[in-house]
């Protein structure tokens, strides 16, 4: 119980307040609607928490405050409402503060633009996660393995230089070929996402054995490239929100507070060092935001549902937690239960 109250006790508090000033706002159907877009955003990005765990490793005390107070800001205000509305300005060719308004004082029009834009954002966060999950799995120095028959021949491609951006911009180029409309905002935005990635990775290995100065700016920059991964998760969340609710507030509110336990979670991952002691449950992370990216390209053509999505992540997880629990019982370190 001291555990849960010293890592999830301010989550906890701030949920309640949010539950309250929700009710306040709509009553026992907004209460309702909060708690589940609280356990759906919980829910799709606790891979992503497994992830951002592992590279908060990497970065000062200073910057890991920084991650949940500054970081939190972003990620409620900045991801979660701003974020959306430069998309749909940018798609529709409106100016963002009508567009803003519009989410403000109409928000079953703003729901619908958002809609409208789903597979400019689906093309952006899509390939952004699949390149984190391509850079982990190609990699040739990667001796642990989990799923040992596959992740041992993706680890040799990682020979091979920049393989996973060849890759991906395959994927796009045939996503963009095959898209019945908007092939261009496909391929324009996927791009994007995949430029990004790379941006973020050359700035933080840049870097990474420099100190003072420079460490500052490693930090940041490490920083800056937990709020996009947080963006390539969440953005499919703000659109599957609108599809319970056009209420703005309540969606504010039930996914920044979901994205404030999934900090609480990164946090007690790192302090309990949690991936060096459940060494498989990074790879299950990596395998569920791969499903995840399929899930959002493939969205692209099909509508997936938001449970589908969780359900993927949870599955890999919850596999991977299970296989590196046995693993730990028996005391063994490198053996590879899927071989």
């Amino acid at each position: 119980m001291q555990t849960i109250l010293k890592f999830f006790g301010v989550s906890f508090s701030i949920w309640a307040i949010a539950l309250v000033a929700v009710f306040m706002w709509g009553g026992w159907q907004a209460l309702a609607i909060a708690i589940i877009l609280t356990i759906l955003e919980v829910t799709l990005s606790f891979d992503n928490a497994v992830v951002n765990a592992r590279v908060l490793e990497r970065m000062s005390p200073v910057w890991q405050r920084r991650f949940l107070t500054w970081g939190i800001i972003i990620a409620v205000f900045g991801t979660r409402f701003i974020l959306p509305i430069l998309i749909v300005a940018i798609a529709v060719a409106l100016p963002p503060f009508e567009v803003a308004q519009l989410a403000l004082f109409d928000p079953h029009t703003y729901g619908e633009l958002l809609h409208g834009v789903h597979e400019l954002i689906a093309a952006f966060g899509g390939m952004f996660l699949l390149m984190v999950a391509l850079k982990y799995f190609f990699d040739s120095a990667k001796e642990v393995h989990w799923i040992a028959v596959i992740e041992k021949q993706l680890a040799r491609f990682g020979r091979i230089e920049a393989i996973e951006i060849g890759f991906a911009l395959f994927v796009l180029a045939v996503i963009a070929f095959l898209v019945p409309h908007h092939a261009e905002g496909v391929l324009f935005s996927g791009i994007i996402g995949i430029l990004l990635f790379i941006i973020m990775q050359g700035i933080s290995k840049s870097f990474a054995s420099i100190a003072g100065k420079a460490a500052a700016a490693s930090g940041f920059a490490l920083f800056m490239y937990l709020e996009v991964l947080d963006a390539a998760f969440s953005l499919d969340g703000v659109i599957g929100a609108f599809a319970i609710t056009t209420d703005l507030p309540v969606i504010v509110a039930g996914l920044g507070v979901g994205a404030f336990f999934v900090r609480s979670i990164t946090i007690y991952f790192v302090r309990e060092k949690t991936l060096d002691t459940l060494i498989y449950l990074e790879h299950g992370a990596h395998w569920a935001i791969l499903g995840l990216a399929g899930a959002m390209l493939t969205s692209i053509f099909y509508p997936i549902p938001e449970l589908i999505t969780g359900l993927i992540g949870i599955v890999f997880v919850v596999a991977a937690y299970y296989s590196s629990r046995k693993l730990k019982n028996a005391g063994h370190v490198h053996d590879e239960p899927f071989s």
